[in-house]
This record gives C-alpha cells, structure tokens and sequence, in this order.
C-alpha cells in the first residue's frame, strides 16, 4: 500500500500544456504585440514558473485562471507582462545614432525651428528598458548644449516593464556596466557610491532631471503623449513584432513626429515592406 503523500513532499515542477501556451501566446501577442510561437514555449513556461512560485500557485491553468480573472488583471497582469518582456540595453550602444544627432539631426531641427528659446527639443527613448539609453542621450544633450547656453532639451523614456523603469529612475548602475561612457564624460556625469565595498554608480542630478518616466504599452490606440516629438530612438524592440504591427507602431510614431522630425532604429531593423511615409536619410534612420 502507498503511503499518502505528505504536504511536505516536494512537489513537481508545473508543465505548461498546449492549450495554456495557446492561450498565453494569443494574449501576449494582442496585448503587447510580441509574437509567441511553438518554438518558445520552453522558455515561457520557464518565465512563468516564477510568477506562480512567487503567488504560490502549483498549474498553469491555476494560474492562468488567476491572471485573466478581475482580480487577477489587476494584480498579477503587470507582473506576466514584466516577466515575458525582453530587456538587453547598454550605454552608448549603436554609437554612430548619437553622432548623428549630434552632427546632422539637431542643427537640421533647430535651423527649421529658428527660435531655440521657444520650446525644448523634444525625445523619446520608446521602449528604454532600465535607462542606459535615455541617460546616453542626457550625456550627449548635455555635451551639444555646452557651447550652446540657449539650447535645451526634454526627455522622455518609456517601457511596458515596471521592474525596468524603476532600476531606470533609480539611475543607480554597476561600475562595469558604464564602461562604454568615455572615461572623460563619466567623472563628468557619474557620482561612485560611498560604500566602496559596492561598486556602484549613480547618474548625476542635473542629467536625471532631464527624463521623464513613464509605463507606456505601443499597442494601446493612444500613447496619450500631448507633445509632439522631434526624435525618436526605438531601437531594438519592432524586431519582436511581425510585420502588421510594426507597420501599426510605425504609423503611430509617424504621427507623434513634428513635421521634419527624425526615427532612429535598430541596425538589425528596417522599414522596408512597410507602408509608411518615413524617408531614409541614413543607416536606420529615418525622417519625416
């Protein structure tokens, strides 16, 4: 006779079934626009097992029931979303983007604009993940602005993933993740922790004051962002989307951009098959 299992027994593993994958794919797809296919369900259902661990639930279908329910949307669907996201982002990354900028899109902008007093130059890191470009672009506005007293600008950097964007405002790094910064713009722009025993970071004040955080989903039908945009860096992101979305998102930033306004994308990602009326006027670069 078996002896009855004991609460205390360790317990198996949960197995993400087909049907629970279906119905996690198709969610994440609509809500986020990240396409799902067989080949990632190993690494979904590995994702997962953390958020059911984390509310002490034992199934998939425990869980999904959970996460789709009202209370469940509430609570938990944030953390799903957090946990399915991808987030891989350095200072400096993609350099040639930020001499671009600096060389040829920001003295384009303000010869249109021909009165810099009137409104600050306005950016947007979509899809910042936890801030290495936002600051990137700080230390670069602030190196442009330097001869230029009258020159300001305005930040502002999004991500779906809350645990991103609070390391983000945070600005708090380990040492050996700014060594792309120039050793000349880090003593400029870095404060080192006092605990030496804590090789950390921080981005200075004025360079933090600059960005403004906010939780931001590209599927929604309104970023509700007021102000219209002269850059925008999403860099890396589309190439988790299939080709309808990116075309959707891409037509959104089109409408987020002034007139003459410039997209900066990933060297990995184009726009072409798609419908939209950007111009090329770079590697990865394109104006409106």
């Amino acid at each position: 006779m078996t002896a009855p299992r004991s609460d205390l027994s360790p317990r198996l593993p949960a197995t993400l079934s087909d049907r629970e994958f279906s119905r996690f794919s198709s969610f994440i797809y609509d809500y986020v626009g990240i396409k799902m296919p067989p080949a990632k369900k190993t690494m979904l259902e590995a994702r997962l097992q953390k958020r059911l661990k984390a509310n002490s639930i034992h199934s998939f279908e425990e869980y999904s029931n959970y996460v789709f329910s009202a209370e469940g949307r509430v609570a938990e669907l944030i953390h799903l979303i957090d946990v399915v996201t991808t987030n891989k982002t350095d200072f400096f990354r993609e350099p040639g983007h930020f001499d671009y900028m600096v060389k040829t899109a920001l003295p384009n902008i303000l010869q249109a604009r021909g009165d810099v007093f009137r409104d600050p130059v306005r950016i947007w890191s979509a899809g910042c993940s936890t801030g290495e470009e936002p600051y990137t672009l700080a230390i670069v506005l602030s190196e442009f602005a330097a001869s230029r007293p009258e020159f300001k600008a305005a930040i502002m950097a999004s991500d779906i993933c809350t645990q991103v964007l609070q390391i983000a405002k945070n600005g708090i790094y380990p040492e050996e993740r700014t060594d792309p910064i120039p050793l000349n713009l880090k003593k400029k722009y870095l404060t080192r922790s006092r605990e030496k025993s804590k090789s950390l970071v921080r981005i200075a004040p004025h360079l933090r004051s600059m960005i403004s955080f906010r939780r931001l989903n590209f599927m929604d039908d309104d970023f509700g962002i007021s102000e219209k945009m002269d850059i925008i860096f999403c860099r890396n992101v589309v190439i988790y989307f299939d080709k309808p979305t990116q075309q959707t998102l891409m037509r959104k930033f089109y409408k987020q951009l002034k007139p003459g306004g410039y997209l900066f994308i990933g060297h990995s990602e184009t726009l072409s098959g798609l419908d939209v009326d950007f111009k090329a006027v770079a590697s990865t670069v394109y104006r409106k």
